[in-house]
């Protein structure tokens, strides 16, 4: 079978590997569709946090279920996607059930490689049945998982005021997920094109980020100078943590799913000061993907035009290239296997 890897930064080969076969426990699926996400373009562009080479990338899919552990409940035929965050089982994060935050976790496509290849196998607790949604969008599930416990993480309650910083597919996803749960959301980004994209997910309104100071100035004309219920920073840089920082109201809370390489020097007084409670939010778990499954499939969530591009698997290296450098005028890219 085929297998995309990435080498070294900026270098992508397909190359030949053996097809996998299934050990006690697990499940051979066959690759349908693969979301390209900011870990797997941070790896090409060799600026993710805990990325090493080589490197198959790769943990938002869909696939199909070749062959399944008799007793397993899952049937050949079947569209399926997967928790891809492995934990040790041992550690104190996973003694008291978190799962998604173990001491040694490992991300397929990240610390361990991932599903970018025409078969996989996974262990079948991982394997969440698609309950029928399109091979495409089931390819959406696990970022937006990603988004929807942020959101959990905030506690966002309906009457909130909630500013997500970025207005990429982790953005606009959190921003639905707030919505649903009664929020006002506003959306931030530097991107004018990305902020109309967002404006058609039922954003209440957008901030473009112009210049020094005008998330701050923004931010008080539209609050009326109280600042946001609840900030979710999705991107992952200084600047856009300060400003998350800074757009909080007083007894806000801040919660930070974007990860960065880059320290910031920070004046952490201001967490004192306005008695903010400030929240990591990593990966998702069982309940996030059994929840969204059902609300995509009952129609609560719609994800129409969040897909903008689909390239074959064999044009891999071109995806990578072009989410590179158009990123800004894209959502969600997928690989058809």
């Amino acid at each position: 079978m085929k297998s995309i890897t990435i080498t070294k930064p900026f270098h992508i080969e397909i190359m030949e590997q053996k097809e996998p076969v299934p050990r006690e426990g697990e499940a051979l699926l066959k690759m349908k569709y693969g979301g390209i996400c900011g870990t797997d373009l941070n790896i090409y562009r060799g600026t993710f946090a805990y990325g090493s080479y080589p490197r198959i990338p790769g943990h938002e899919f869909s696939a199909e279920i070749i062959e399944a552990p008799e007793g397993s409940g899952l049937k050949p035929g079947t569209a399926v996607t997967a928790n891809p965050y492995f934990n040790c089982g041992t550690c104190y994060s996973c003694q008291r059930g978190f799962f998604n935050c173990c001491t040694s976790n490992q991300t397929l496509g990240a610390q361990r490689d991932g599903v970018f290849s025409e078969y996989i196998t996974l262990p079948v607790e991982r394997i969440y049945d698609g309950r029928g949604l399109s091979a495409q969008y089931l390819a959406l599930i696990e970022p937006f998982c990603i988004s929807y416990h942020g959101v959990q993480r905030a506690s966002v309650q309906p009457g909130d005021t909630v500013l997500v910083i970025g207005a990429g597919p982790i953005g606009i996803f959190a921003a639905m997920a707030a919505k649903h749960r009664g929020a006002s959301v506003y959306i931030c980004d530097i991107s004018e094109t990305r902020l109309s994209m967002a404006s058609n997910f039922g954003a209440d309104g957008v901030i473009l980020n112009d210049g020094p100071g005008s998330v701050e100035k923004k931010t008080a004309d539209i609050t009326g100078s109280r600042g946001f219920d609840v900030v979710i920073e999705a991107v992952g840089m200084p600047a856009t943590f300060q400003n998350s920082i800074n757009a909080a109201a007083f007894r806000g809370r801040v919660v930070l799913i974007g990860i960065s390489k880059q320290p910031l020097d920070f004046n952490f007084s201001v967490i004192q000061q306005k008695e903010l409670d400030v929240f990591g939010s990593r990966n998702a778990v069982r309940k996030d993907f059994l929840e969204l499954i059902d609300l995509v499939s009952q129609g609560i969530f719609s994800l129409d035009g969040m897909i903008t591009d689909v390239y074959k698997a064999s044009n891999a290296v071109k995806a990578f290239s072009d989410l590179h450098e158009q990123g800004g005028s894209k959502m969600k890219v997928l690989l058809e296997f």
